[in-house]
């Protein structure tokens, strides 16, 4: 393929290729030439012309195919037009010559259609350039048609098309020559035809002005004409041909004028009146065809009212939505008007009605719903208001008529009910999708929405009562604050107009659906409403009986209402639950007895009323069954069956009955067997195993003995079918937009499709798609449809002999019936045994037996070769099924081998098509297909059958199953890919363009190989790149079909081709194809672009994005008007289609794709990101009336910012979003919340606006968030008080997270303030609507936490500022103090708990913070105190705003505190185990009511945490004294509802004392806490178990708390336990080191408690001997420590998890394992050190609370896990500095030696071996690490050694051997290289010197004061060369002269004459003192200061020394001349601090 690439066609490589490669090679080419040509320079392009010329037109004449033909026509349209024009004469008449040619013949053909679109592409590109040659090319054309066949016709109408669009007004002579033509094409019995004619003429009407003037009504007629019969496409090209006609001829009147001066005007009326002709006479007309009159069959054909349907939604789209704004009343009027009563013809049926106002919803849903904004749908929603009341006032004047002449108007009353119905369901629709920004509509007065639709829930039409009813339904769904109101409205009238029949089947209705909205509203109803609508309907079902004349009407009203009831769910149900089982139990005959007495009785009156009434208590049980599957024990179960047999008895008896009491009770008993059916479907079958038999008998009747002759295949198969091969059916059965009005077509002429007067029990179900109706159909139609369903079920019970005999009984009935009929009954036995099929596959059952096999097989094989597609399609299915169900190999096999022998013989299409599928799906459910030579075979078949061009459907089907088979037979099919592949190709360059339903198949064939090949497609080795290639070509020819369809193909074959091989498709042109189709008038299409937008943008979101802006910059032709990419970019133009998208699929798709552009892409193009969601969010600006800012704001901006929004919206060109739905504006605001997430994760610079300042500077192109902060606010400020709940919601989530984020970044202009503090204003005023009282709930509950984080984040400092907002907070305390009664009825109860626990966890939150901020100032501001030069100021400011903070808080505290305790014991109980639930209280908690207490939980799980810490602080700052007068006797709970704690009145004391009362709440914090922490939820949330955590601490930080649970050792064991669990299961370090701080609290209320005995003791026994004393402290006299019992275990327990989780070497089984053994010494990270560290702390604790027996058995675990941690972690950093856990360690040894244990009597000797132990294993450290001791750091162990001997008493470390080696380790050190270990050595020694006891210090002081002296001696020679050495020294003369001070008299002596020369050989003279280095000066210095102090101490050794060496004198005299005054000032400051070497300075004091 790569000689195709070259600019010439390489005539000689193409000549060496078979016939069909040259094919596939002569197209690449031309591909390639189409991209190489604009870009080939003019002269290149001149110099090759002639000889491409040449090749090209050579090409016409080889019979190219369509794609061919095709770009031939291009690249010869382009050469012309970049090259020279000189030959393009002689090209056009080459091609005028061809199509004159007489040669008919087939093979001739495609030359002549070469031709034909070649001169089209010629004209198009090249137009006015070609002169007046287009006279003769158009007439010989035209000439060319009359006998062309419809290929022929179809290219002719689109090179015409070309033709006009080139030559523009200069074609004007040849306007009627082709308007003629194009007249009789768009009737042609083709219907690509009939679209190629209509864009042709579409083509024309621009330039022609007669079209839409003189010729105005033919054209419009010649549309009516063109519509019968048509298909999806015909209509759509007709549609917009007449709708854009019509448009055209409304819009340009100013023209016309002036060219002629005849033409009248036309006007909207006329306009309107044209179309509602053919939407009412159809295509015959205004002169009514005699014909028609005379056979009287004048209803309007469907295809054609469907027709002018979308033709009135062009009309309407093309004018715009202004327009539709200003004309909109005239509009409605109209539209209503076509089913008004004064057209009787359109509604003279049901059917015809029904099918009229599916039109008429149409036309409104897509032109009100799909063009206007948020504020005309308002003014649309009044308008249609103002109908539905006209109407009103129309019925009631008839009503009121009683007059006999005047009572034909009640005809009038009935047949307006269309006219009501479309309009209240439109206005349902619009309140809906308005959601609750439709308040304001609802709220005004003067519209009356509720009271219009109200008053026609009376009227007497029952479609209208339905309707008005659901649009109730609707205002409920879209504002759930109306829910309780209309409820409670309907139910009163309910009972007022008892007596009207209207009144209670409407209000019956009305509440029904108000019903079914609840479970739409998440903040549901009070639950008090259900026991009213339950007494109102056994009300209502007891007085039936009552009046004769309401009888019906009150039995189906109370029944509807139960069934409505059930939708509530278990929680609601469960209280009215025997209630409803006695009536279900009371409505049947308890007996067959009685059943026969009935029979025998009554009338057909009391017949309907009974069979009524009982299919409504079936239904209400169907209900129940399916809403509270929770209630189904077995106990309701068993109460629910008895009445069943009765019912089944009662169906097999419904024809006795019907044929004795006549007609009238048809539809009740069809009616009644449809619930039985539906209830029977739902439950087990076992329940009603005895009445199988009867039930069965009924099916087959139902099933073979049909009432109807309607053909149901249409409802009844495509859910039986796979969803692959529906597409096989065309695009009737596809998801398009036009699916509501298509569907009419589709259910054939007997029926109109579903309707709700049909079924009104339909009307509390859930819909499919939120708005729009539900559509029950004919009880004859559903009956069967549910027939079929229940057979399902039960034959997949039966008994396999059963089974038999209802299969052959069923084929019977089917052979023994002829015609249609015969179809009807094939039909729904197949439906019937498929869906059994299903069943029995789901629950993996066998079919049973030889003979069930052969009949089942023989059923399915007669469907197969069925006259009709759909029963194929769900044969086929059903055939896969069967080989799913017997799974036996061989049957599969046999059911193949049939399938291969038809298709051998049979001729006939039907028989093709229908086996052809067979093959195909055979294997679906058998995971594949296993046999390559069953694979061999179907391959074979199909490759044959694909190429049968005589019959489209054979190829169509024959390659749809080929593309199943390439799917199942996966890798096995790798052998036959090339010669598929090739097939396809083919078939695409082959097959006409006219049949798009092959093409559709090629194309899932190709996708199927794509799929086979996957990643393999990536190789280079030369197949692959041709199967590559083949790929590609593929996808380009199908880019360029004109079927939609077919480019939707391409699109998901490129996608797939993207996902397997990225670097070889051409992304730039990808991109282009999809944003040219984004806006496509085919859903499928629109769905596909997105689908691969969505995955593109995973990996190259940046590129895609480019790409899209440079096509539309690039390309000169205008771009699709709808996306305007240019200014808003891919990102832009996704959203403005999110926003007209109505499909839930697309929607949820643009979703997923913009989410990933923005996480990829949001921090690079930061503002343009931001600017999108700005523009979406204040599009809607104009519609808020935005609530006023404080004018405080100091930014001018903000000010600016208003105006120009106000001025932006009037002038729509520079607003790229016009009033967008709020979905659409919840979105942006969720974006915005995205956008500072993706910029957290992107770095600091975001939010910190001094670095941010910076880099921008450096680099202009740099964008931060923090930079954009007045936009975050002003967007979030924006959303939070819009109208929408939903967008508020989100607005102040973003305001949540803008303020988290941003509370720390300071204002560099005003030291001290943070940046966000400017923005208060806004904070405030944002807030301030949400506490409004109307507000609802949850919007109150998220603004709570608004203000909660705003208050704590310490932005605003000063206490006036603060109080705004805390304002808020306090008035909504006021509101929960009120209590529950108090709450508004509303919305269900659980919704007054989440705003109350909201408002108490919000008070929580800012409590805690303001404790934590008086508790630790600095940390809680320090951001202040980062900027060091205000420090001071600020500091003050701090610690003033944090006490004021507590202040605010402290004034409600007393409230708050109870409200908290109520809070935690409700959560308390709520978490109890089922077991206890019959425990709770009856009447709820203090915030819960005991009915709604499954919905309050979540809401106390979400704020229990915080306010369980918050009442741990209080309680700890009251330190549990403080006690209220009333406290006692409210028992935790408020005045309002004093809940018992579980206990009994009588048992309970009546006032507590403060003991008891603090006692309870300490135990209610510890149970929570432990309850919680026992075992934490998987998802529990970090911050739940930190503010737990912290909770346990702030309890156990005061005495009294402390000493409880020092006293119980059980609940520290307990406790210590579940924190040691908690340890386990959560990595957090934070978790990790908030658990050991509480068991540190833990064990030091064990000391107390174990200190406080011993004392107690001490006291009691005066001066007792001691050793009477017992012992105190675990362990007691036996030392032996009970796990589970012991707190010490517990604790060793813990300490030991956490050390050995981060030092793994600790543990002794690992110890020697190679694994741990090979490791060099490990750094433990920051958070490891700090876990290690607070471990090592509890552990010095623990000998402590241990008697000294204890102590001792604890003592060696303890030392090992100290000294290990010293051995593993003691490595040298490089500053020198301790590692944390080394000091920590260090710490520990210290406290643990100095343990008053290691004295006590009992435990001494045992303590001192273990000491000796200890040390030698620090020693033996030291010496294992030899090969380590590079690393090891020695100043450490020597510290442990040193700790040893100062710390313990003597006999441990004077042991001979231990002190030899201790001195010895001392030695070593002492030589060290390193000067800091000297330094530190020698700061050990002095601490060791000074030792009080002799016997420890003197060995080490003989041992090495002579080498220290010995190193000072050496110093006088080498000078220190850095202050490291100085330190050395230094520290070295210290220890000397502390010995000196030490020693006895007779030695001092001698030291003082060692001491002294040293001193004196450091000074320096004058000279050498100028030029010394820094550490030689302060070395002269300190030797002064030194000698100065040293010599007036030893007077008589000094004189003596000086007197002795003369030279020392003179030194020292000269440096002491020398610097005199430098020394009076230095010995001054030294007097400040003396004696500053007299402790070891270490990193912690640790000796």
């Amino acid at each position: 393929m790569e000689l195709a690439h070259s600019l010439l066609l390489n005539e000689e490589a193409c000549n060496q290729l078979g016939e069909f490669q040259k094919a596939e090679f002569i197209f690449e080419w031309l591909q390639f030439l189409e991209k190489l040509l604009p870009a080939t320079s003019r002269a290149d392009i001149r110099e090759n012309q002639k000889k491409l010329v040449e090749q090209l037109t050579s090409l016409l004449t080889s019979s190219p195919g369509p794609p061919t033909r095709r770009l031939v026509a291009k690249n010869l349209a382009v050469l012309y037009s970049t090259g020279d024009t000189f030959s393009v004469y002689q090209t056009i008449d080459k091609c005028n010559e061809l199509i004159r040619s007489k040669d008919d013949s087939p093979s001739y053909l495609p030359t002549k259609l070469a031709a034909v679109v070649c001169l089209g592409y010629l004209y198009k590109k090249l137009g006015r350039i070609l002169g007046n040659s287009f006279t003769d090319t158009v007439g010989n054309v035209l000439k060319a048609m009359k006998n062309a066949e419809s290929q022929g016709r179809y290219e002719i109408m689109l090179s015409l098309q070309n033709i006009l669009n080139g030559l523009g007004a200069a074609a004007i002579p040849c306007h009627r020559d082709i308007y003629k033509a194009a007249r009789s094409c768009l009737t042609d019995r083709s219907m690509a035809v009939r679209c190629a004619a209509a864009k042709c003429l579409l083509e024309l009407q621009n330039e022609a002005v007669f079209m839409w003037s003189t010729d105005l009504d033919s054209v419009v007629t010649l549309c009516f004409k063109s519509f019968e019969g048509s298909n999806y496409d015909v209509r759509l090209a007709v549609s917009k041909l007449l709708g854009t006609v019509l448009a055209r001829a409304l819009t340009s009147k100013q023209t016309s004028a002036s060219t002629r001066h005849n033409m009248r005007r036309i006007s909207l009326e006329e306009v309107m009146e044209l179309l509602g002709t053919g939407f009412l006479r159809g295509s015959s007309g205004f002169l009514r065809a005699s014909g028609d009159m005379l056979k009287g069959t004048s209803s309007v054909s469907r295809d054609v009212r469907v027709g002018v349907t979308q033709a009135y939604v062009v009309f309407v789209s093309t004018l715009g939505a202004q327009w539709l704004e200003r004309n909109f009343s005239a509009f409605l009027s109209h539209i209503l008007d076509l089913v008004s009563p004064s057209h009787p013809k359109a509604i003279q049926s049901q059917m015809d009605a029904i099918g009229c106002r599916r039109c008429v919803s149409f036309i409104l849903r897509a032109t009100v719903g799909g063009l206007l904004g948020e504020k005309a749908q308002i003014a649309a929603a009044k308008e249609i208001c103002q109908a539905i009341w006209k109407l009103k006032k129309v019925v009631d004047a008839a009503m009121s008529d009683s007059n006999l002449e005047t009572r034909t108007s009640t005809t009038d009353v009935t047949a307006s009910q269309h006219v009501l119905v479309c309009a209240l369901q439109e206005l349902g629709s619009l309140i809906h999708s308005l959601g609750t920004t439709a308040a304001p509509l609802l709220q005004d007065s003067s519209a009356a929405v509720l009271e219009a639709v109200i008053s026609v829930i009376v009227h007497p039409s029952i479609s209208v009562r339905l309707t008005a009813a659901w649009c109730l339904r609707c205002i409920a769904v879209a504002l759930p604050s109306y829910v309780s109101l209309l409820l409670d409205r309907c139910i009163e009238r309910l009972g007022v107009l008892k007596s009207s029949p209207e009144a209670v089947t409407g209000y019956s209705f009305a509440v029904a659906a108000l019903l079914g909205a609840v479970k739409h509203c998440p903040l549901g109803i009070p639950h008090g409403k259900g026991k009213v609508i339950m007494t109102v309907a056994e009300d209502l079902l007891c007085s039936a009986s009552q009046n004769s004349r309401m009888s019906l009407q009150r039995t189906q009203a109370g029944w509807l209402l139960i069934a409505a009831l059930m939708t509530l769910g278990p929680a609601v149900v469960q209280h009215h639950l025997p209630r409803m089982l006695l009536l279900w139990k009371c409505i049947f005959p308890l007996s067959p007895k009685d059943l026969e007495t009935e029979k025998t009785r009554g009338d057909s009156f009391t017949w309907q009323v009974t069979l009524e009434g009982r299919a409504g208590a079936l239904c209400a049980m169907k209900s129940f069954v399916s809403h509270c599957a929770g209630l189904l024990m077995d106990e309701v179960v068993q109460r629910l069956l008895p009445p069943l047999p009765s019912a089944v008895d009662l169906l097999t008896q419904l024809s006795s009955i019907y044929k004795s009491y006549g007609n009238s009770l048809k539809t009740p008993s069809t009616v009644y067997r449809h619930k039985l059916y539906e209830l029977l479907a739902v439950l087990p079958p076992k329940t009603y195993e005895g009445s199988f038999c009867a039930v069965l008998k009924e099916l087959v009747a139902d099933l073979t003995v049909p009432d109807s002759q309607i053909d149901a295949s249409t409802f009844l198969l495509p859910p039986l079918c796979h969803e692959n091969d529906l597409l096989l059916l065309g695009p009737l059965l596809q998801e398009t937009d036009h699916r509501f009005i298509e569907e009419q077509l589709l259910l054939g002429n007997s029926i109109a499709g579903g309707s709700l007067e049909y079924d009104p029990y339909s009307i509390y179900e859930k819909v499919v798609n939120g708005d729009s109706v539900p559509k029950p159909l004919p009880p004859v139609l559903s009956v069967i449809s549910a027939a079929t369903r229940l057979f399902g079920v039960m034959f997949s019970h039966l008994a396999e002999s059963q089974r038999l005999q209802v299969l052959e009984q069923l084929l019977n009935s089917i052979k023994q019936t002829k015609g249609s009929r015969q179809q009807i009954i094939q039909l729904n036995v197949v439906s019937a045994f498929s869906t059994s099929l299903k069943h029995l596959a789901n629950c993996k059952g066998s079919l049973g037996p030889e003979e069930v096999r052969r009949s089942a097989l023989t059923l399915v094989m007669g469907a197969l070769e069925s006259n009709n597609a759909l029963l194929r399609c769900a044969a086929a299915e059903c055939l896969a099924r069967l080989a799913q169900v017997v799974s036996d190999s061989a049957f599969t096999a046999g059911l193949a081998q049939v399938s291969f022998d038809k298709l051998k013989s049979a001729r006939d299409v039907v028989s093709r098509t229908g086996h052809s599928l067979a093959l195909g799906c055979l294997y679906r459910y058998l995971g594949g297909i296993g046999s390559t030579q069953h694979l061999n075979a179907c391959v074979g078949i199909l490759y044959t059958l694909s190429q049968d061009s005589t019959s489209p459907d054979v190829q169509a089907w024959a390659l749809h199953s080929l593309s199943l088979i390439v799917d199942l037979a996966g890798p096995l099919y790798h052998v036959h890919v090339e010669p598929t592949l090739s097939l396809v190709l083919m078939l695409l360059l082959t097959v006409p363009p006219a049949y798009a339903e092959v093409h559709q198949s090629l194309g899932r064939c190709l996708n199927a190989l794509i799929t086979t090949l996957g990643p393999e497609l990536q190789g280079s080795s030369t197949t692959v790149s041709a199967l590559r290639t083949s790929c590609l070509l593929g996808c380009a020819v199908m880019q360029d079909n004109p079927d939609c369809l077919v480019q939707a193909q391409a699109i998901s074959c490129l996608q797939q081709l993207h996902m397997f091989a990225p670097r070889h498709v051409n992304l730039s042109n990808l991109v282009s194809c999809l944003c040219v189709n984004l806006c496509s008038s085919y859903l499928l299409l629109r769905r596909a672009v997105v689908a691969c937008l969505r995955q593109l943008v995973q990996r190259e979101a940046a590129e895609v994005s480019e790409y899209a802006v440079a096509l539309v910059k690039e390309s000169k032709e205008d771009f699709t008007a709808d996306v305007n990419i240019r200014e808003i970019g891919l990102e832009g133009a996704l959203l403005s289609l999110l926003d007209k998208e109505l499909d839930q699929r697309l929607c949820q798709d643009i979703k997923e794709t913009l989410t990933h552009m923005l996480t990829s892409m949001a921090v690079a193009k930061l503002s343009f990101w931001l600017k999108l969601c700005k523009d979406v969010l204040a599009a809607s600006a104009d519609f808020n009336t935005v609530a006023s800012v404080d004018t405080t704001q100091e930014e001018e901006t903000a000010k600016v910012d208003d105006a120009s929004i106000l001025t932006s919206d009037m002038d729509e060109r520079f607003h790229p979003f016009s009033n967008p739905r709020w979905s659409t504006r919840v979105f942006a605001a969720e974006c915005v919340c995205k956008i500072v997430s993706q910029c957290e994760n992107a770095g600091r610079a975001h939010f910190d606006i001094t670095l941010a300042q910076e880099r921008k500077q450096r680099d202009s192109r740099d964008d931060f968030l923090v930079l954009h902060l007045a936009d975050l606010i002003r967007m979030a400020f924006m959303a939070a008080t819009d109208h929408s709940d939903q967008l508020r919601l989100s607005g102040l989530q973003t305001l949540l997270i803008v303020v988290r984020k941003f509370a720390d970044v300071p204002e560099p202009e005003f030291p001290g303030h943070v940046i966000l503090e400017q923005y208060q204003a806004n904070v405030g005023a944002a807030l301030r609507p949400a506490f409004a009282p109307e507000t609802p709930p949850d919007v109150t509950a998220k603004a709570c936490q608004v203000c909660s984080a705003w208050i704590a984040s310490g932005v605003v400092s000063d206490l006036n500022d603060l109080r705004r907002v805390h304002q808020l907070l306090v008035s909504s305390l006021v509101k929960v103090q009120a209590g529950k009664e108090a709450q508004s009825q509303q919305y269900n109860e659980s919704t007054s708990t989440m705003e109350i626990l909201a408002v108490l966890k919000a008070w929580a939150e800012v409590y805690i913070v303001a404790v934590e901020k008086q508790k630790n100032p600095s940390d809680a501001h320090n951001h202040c105190l980062k900027l060091a030069n205000s420090a001071e100021e600020s500091y003050g400011d701090v610690i003033s705003s944090a006490s004021g903070l507590l202040d605010l808080v402290q004034a409600d505290i007393g409230t708050l505190s109870k409200l908290w305790l109520a809070a935690l014991q409700d959560f308390a109980l709520l978490t109890l185990p089922s077991e206890y639930a019959s425990q709770l209280p009856a009447e709820g908690g203090t915030f819960y009511t005991a009915e709604t207490i499954e919905n309050a939980r979540p809401h106390y799980y979400n704020s229990w945490a915080l306010i369980l810490y918050a009442t741990a602080l209080w309680l700890t700052s009251t330190g549990f004294i403080v006690v209220d007068p009333d406290e006692g006797v409210t028992n935790l709970s408020r005045p309002v509802t004093p809940t018992t704690m579980c206990q009994d009145s009588s048992t309970r004391p009546l006032v507590k004392s403060p003991e008891d009362v603090n006692t309870d709440r300490f135990h209610l914090i510890l149970g929570i806490s432990v309850e919680f922490l026992c075992s934490p939820r998987s998802d529990a949330a970090m911050e739940n178990i930190i503010a737990c955590l912290r909770a346990l601490q702030a309890l156990f930080d005061v005495p009294w708390p402390r000493s409880k649970i020092g006293g119980d050792q059980e609940l520290g064991v307990e406790l210590l336990n579940v924190l040691h669990r908690l340890i386990l299961t959560r990595e957090s370090p934070d978790i990790q080191l908030a658990a050991l701080e509480v068991v540190r609290l833990i064990l030091f209320a064990a000391q107390e408690h174990v200190k406080e005995k011993r004392r107690s003791a001490e006291v009691d026994d005066g001066a007792a001997e001691k050793e009477t004393l017992p012992e105190f402290g675990e362990g007691r006299d036996t030392g032996g420590l009970v796990p589970g019992k012991s707190l010490v275990f517990a604790t060793l327990e813990l300490c030991v998890c956490i050390l050995v989780r981060q030092l793994p070497q600790l543990n002794p089984k690992l110890t020697y394992s190679p694994a741990v053994q090979s490791r060099k010494h490990l750094l433990l990270s920051e958070d490891g050190s700090r876990l290690v560290a607070a471990a090592l702390v509890i552990l010095s604790d623990v000998p402590a609370i241990c008697s000294p027996e204890g102590s001792v058995s604890v003592l060696p675990t303890i030392l090992y896990l100290i000294i290990g941690v010293l051995k593993e972690t003691a490595v040298k950093l490089r500053d020198g500095q301790l590692p944390l856990t080394v000091a920590a360690s260090l710490q520990a040894l210290k406290g643990l030696l100095s343990s008053p244990m290691a004295r006590a009597e009992k435990s001494r000797t045992a303590w001192t071996d273990l000491l000796r132990s200890a040390l030698v294993t620090v020693l033996d450290c030291w010496d294992e690490a030899g090969g380590l001791l590079q690393e090891l750091d020695e100043v450490s162990l020597l510290t442990a050694i040193t700790v040893f001997v100062v710390s313990t008493s003597p006999e441990v470390t004077t042991l001979e051997c231990l002190q030899k080696r201790c001195i010895e380790k001392f030695q070593i050190t002492l030589d060290s290289k390193d000067p800091l270990v000297q330094y530190k050595c020698y700061q050990l020694l002095h601490s060791i010197f000074q030792h009080p006891n002799k016997t420890v210090s003197y060995p080490y002081i003989h041992s090495l004061a002579p080498s220290i002296v010995g190193k000072l001696q050496e110093t006088e020679k080498a000078k220190p060369e850095n202050a490291a050495e100085l330190q050395v020294i230094q520290e070295g003369i210290k220890v000397v002269t502390a010995l000196t001070a030490t020693a006895e008299e007779e030695h001092r002596v001698h030291l003082v004459a060692c001491l002294l020369p040293i001193l004196i050989s450091f000074l320096l003279d004058e000279n050498a003192l100028v030029s010394a280095t820094n550490s030689a000066k302060n070395l002269h210095e300190f030797a002064l200061q030194n000698l100065m102090q040293i010599g007036p101490q030893y007077s008589s050794v000094f004189k003596k020394l000086m007197a002795s060496s003369p030279t020392m004198k003179a030194r020292l005299e000269s440096a002491v001349k020398g610097n005199q005054e430098s020394i009076k000032v230095k010995t001054a400051k030294h007097a400040k601090n003396p004696g500053k070497s007299s402790s070891i300075q270490l990193k912690t004091n640790f000796l």
